[in-house]
């Protein structure tokens, strides 16, 4: 395989969302610990993502919505690394700089040459900068340059869509927490742009079932490998 062996772990509703709603503001990881039949088993996902590579993909606004521009203080030095997609940019330089304390390297991937990263000269940032996100020549870079052979996608529903309709994601494992939310704006575990036609259909992934895990407190972990 030309670019790293790659897998989806993610944590979404019965009904498929990774959000509790359509604005920022909203967050599983700040919200599901607030709702009562559902935080009892929440800390089965978050024993289970330490499992994962010890390379994770996610973007910008992620990390802005989870709070890292705004964290202080110095943060305890983790094992894994980062690749973040960011154009817009999503992420402050006080945030790329507590993200390069916190991981042991950070790979930031933007088409912004104003981005803020360029500024800061960190020996653990490493930043892939390009005119045009090209999703499959930045994988075979991951692998190829960089000698990433693992990588854990986390990021939001409308990458997502992306890396499955270029065919770069082999397995999809998701913590499905028993609750639904609802709502037509809510982000999904799979989003971007809708089909239009039957040729379209040559952009469905179908998945073939590896193992189901009945967790506790009426969680359950499957884990399937996506026919490519």
């Amino acid at each position: 395989m030309q670019r790293p062996e790659t897998t989806l772990f993610m944590l979404p509703s019965v009904d498929g969302k990774i959000s509790a709603g359509d604005a920022d503001i909203l967050d599983f990881d700040v919200d599901l610990p607030k709702i009562k039949g559902v935080k009892e088993g929440l800390w089965q996902y978050y024993a289970l993502e330490k499992k994962t590579d010890l390379h994770s993909l996610n973007t910008g606004r992620v990390m802005a919505k989870i709070g890292i521009n705004n964290r202080k203080g110095e943060p305890k030095k983790a094992a894994f690394s980062f690749v973040i997609l960011d154009n817009r940019p999503h992420l402050t330089a006080k945030g790329v700089a507590y993200l390069s304390k916190w991981v042991k390297k950070l790979y930031l991937v933007t088409t912004n040459s104003r981005h803020p990263a360029f500024k800061l000269k960190l020996r653990n940032v490493e930043i892939i900068y390009s005119r045009k996100m090209d999703l499959k020549s930045l994988f075979s870079k991951l692998k190829g340059k960089y000698g990433i052979r693992k990588l854990t996608i986390q990021s939001g529903g409308t990458l997502n869509a992306e890396l499955f309709r270029n065919g770069l994601v082999d397995h999809v494992s998701i913590v499905l927490a028993p609750v639904i939310i609802g709502g037509k704006d809510t982000p999904t575990l799979v989003d971007g742009e809708s089909l239009h036609s039957k040729k379209d259909l040559g952009h469905v992934r179908a998945l073939k079932l590896k193992k189901c895990t009945v967790l506790k407190n009426s969680y359950v972990h499957l884990y399937y490998d996506v026919l490519n």
